[in-house]
């Protein structure tokens, strides 16, 4: 073992004695490398920084799985096998609906592990009223605690206290600001349901609105930066929201969260057959923005297998050059007793050298560019840099200066010492 790190020793010595000799030709490579480095590692963590941001401002507002009971389906009556049967089916409405033993459920989901979070809500169709203004809403019954764990609401709070319960409500900024109100504000929630046993089809919309109303007060303001939810959405205290929606002791969704957000599709599938409930993930809803990452990354090695290439041509061309310069030194290298492999490894460490420095300077250029952009750019989101990011770069960047090394390596290797030392 100490014979052969002597031997590598020797030939690290010779290689760095050829690349003085060069300083013109291996400062211009080492350059060329650092530059491309840089590109690398800046280029991929701006689209590591934009895929971040992007999957912050989608998933810091929805649950990474959620899930609902089986949608309700016609029952179509027997027939003999020797009958034909045509069939004209209208496909049944969905009613607002609680999912059967949820309690059980929940209490199962909270303990698998590849969950995070569990959340059983309450969801459905309401109005708010203040004066002659009526808008639209979406109320969400929830424990706080629990989904606090699926979306961060305090984050998002901008104003009031994160306080459900005893008629006290969060709502959306764009909601606040199309009623008019502020946190203390008082509206008059409706929801349409009937909460009479029996089911007059004559009642009017008004008096429909009448059967299940409460007088609120708003305790918080959210913004959660998707104009839709902060227009519509309403927070109000489990209890509360069943008795609105006429579901006592009911929930109609589960909002889940899992570890690692890119499983949440396989996950979903598995949690959905052990639950017999319609699981969809965010990866299902959020098809385009799947589509559009896709596309970045694959750009972004694109261009790292491009600016890769370019470093490897200029590695193997400088090389290739001090191959031709010194094919005296190479012979009379050979006379001395050198080896073949003795030769070949001197201009891999060549190679390797040129990939090291530039890697390290570029890392340093990247770096700064970084900086700058996070510092003086347009402060939409920043980048991130990470140690495993530089450090994958720079095994890269060597192992490309080795390999592009290899065959103008080959080349000195195979030249015979009598024919090089009389070369001119």
């Amino acid at each position: 073992m100490t014979a052969f790190f002597g031997r590598l020793w020797i030939d690290a010595t010779i290689a760095i004695s050829f690349l003085r000799e060069g300083r013109i030709q291996s400062l211009m490579i080492t350059l060329g490398v650092a530059i491309g480095v840089a590109v690398i590692i800046f280029i991929t963590a701006l689209i590591q920084g934009l895929q971040t941001n992007l999957i912050d401002s989608t998933l810091g507002s929805q649950a990474h799985i959620r899930l609902v009971a089986p949608d309700e389906v016609n029952l179509i009556a027997p027939y003999a096998d020797d009958t034909l049967q045509l069939i004209q089916e209208d496909k049944r409405p969905q009613r607002l609906r609680s999912i059967n033993n949820w309690q059980q459920i929940t209490d199962t989901l909270d303990q698998l592990p590849l969950l995070t979070a569990v959340s059983p809500n309450v969801s459905g169709p309401g109005f708010v009223r203040r004066g002659e203004a009526l808008e639209s809403v979406i109320l969400v019954g929830t424990d706080l605690a629990r989904y606090q764990n699926i979306i961060p609401l305090d984050e998002y709070l901008i104003s009031g206290e994160l306080r459900v319960g005893a008629d006290n409500v969060l709502i959306g900024s764009e909601l606040a600001k199309d009623l008019g109100v502020e946190v203390g504000s008082k509206l008059r929630l409706d929801t349409g349901q009937d909460s009479s046993s029996s089911n007059n089809l004559s009642n009017n919309i008004s008096s429909n609105l009448s059967n299940n109303s409460a007088v609120i007060n708003i305790a918080g303001i959210f913004e959660l930066g998707v104009r839709e939810l902060d227009a519509r959405y309403v927070y109000l205290d489990l209890k509360q929201a069943q008795s609105l929606l006429n579901l006592p002791g009911g929930i109609t969704v589960i909002d889940l969260t899992v570890k690692d957000i890119f499983e949440a599709e396989e996950i979903a599938a598995q949690v959905g057959r052990l639950t017999s409930l319609q699981a969809e993930s965010w990866i299902q809803t959020n098809a385009q923005l799947l589509s559009g990452l896709t596309a970045q990354s694959l750009s972004s090695n694109m261009i790292v297998v491009f600016v890769a290439i370019s470093v490897a041509f200029g590695i193997a061309s400088v090389l290739s050059v001090s191959v031709v310069q010194r094919t005296r030194e190479i012979g009379i290298l050979r006379a001395m007793g050198a080896t073949r492999q003795q030769i070949l490894r001197i201009f891999l460490i060549q190679g390797a050298i040129f990939g090291l420095l530039g890697s390290i300077v570029g890392s340093g250029v990247s770096y700064v560019l970084v900086w700058s952009f996070n510092t003086f750019g347009p402060d939409i989101f920043t980048i991130p840099i990470s140690i495993n990011l530089i450090l994958v770069t720079m095994s890269l960047a060597t192992l490309t200066g080795v390999i592009a090394a290899a065959i103008p390596a080959r080349r000195a290797a195979a030249l015979d010492p009598v024919v090089a030392i009389r070369y001119v």
